[in-house]
């Protein structure tokens, strides 16, 4: 094949499900090649979709949050963000996760943009919402399972941190990379 060739679109024969857990499905999903006349089973795991908030304050701080990760087995600093439930747009779960992990609520709010988490194994996507002048307004509601650390911090100097991998998730690094181009354009230019 040329390597300049357009990839072929699989064929989708069917799947089933191999495990199902509170947040994920774990799929066995059948293709066809039909340019290679080959199938074969590939694993997917089938998620909602996730919100990641970049909510900034009137004084130009980004909200954080610290928590314990079970993937990595170690505490994360992140912005906040959870799984959309169904039927929600992600500017209202957005809203709705910033303030049930901060008690922070702001407006305007917008999408930044989405991003598939990692589309060689997952189907679901992540939405990077904008929340501005974003101030304590509550009090939090975690899940049973949560304890945040809640925080702030200058703009930039979290800019820093995901670029210097103080900020190791991806979809928060994601976040920010979105909200800097945005940044950029919202400030003056310095001064020759």
């Amino acid at each position: 094949m040329n390597a300049g060739a357009e990839p072929e679109r699989l064929l989708k024969l069917g799947e089933r499900s191999l495990a199902s857990t509170r947040v994920l499905e774990l799929r066995s999903v059948r293709f066809r090649s039909l340019r290679r006349a080959t199938e074969g089973d590939y694993t997917v795991i089938a998620a909602p979709d996730w919100v990641n908030v970049v909510a900034l304050t009137a004084s130009d701080r980004l909200v954080l949050v610290r928590q314990f990760r079970y993937g990595i087995d170690d505490l994360s600093l992140e912005i906040p963000g959870g799984v959309i439930e169904a039927g929600e747009d992600p500017i209202s779960a957005g809203q709705r996760e910033l303030g049930e992990e901060t008690g922070f609520a702001g407006s305007p709010a917008r999408l930044l943009g989405s991003v598939h988490p990692n589309p060689a194994i997952q189907n679901n996507r992540c939405h990077l919402v904008l929340v501005e002048n974003a101030e304590l307004r509550g009090d939090t509601a975690w899940d049973h399972d949560e304890e945040i650390e809640v925080s702030t911090a200058p703009v930039e100097e979290v800019l820093e941190w995901a670029r210097t991998g103080r900020i190791t998730h991806s979809l928060v690094v994601c976040g920010l990379f979105m909200f800097e181009r945005w940044w950029a354009g919202r400030r003056p230019a310095p001064p020759v």
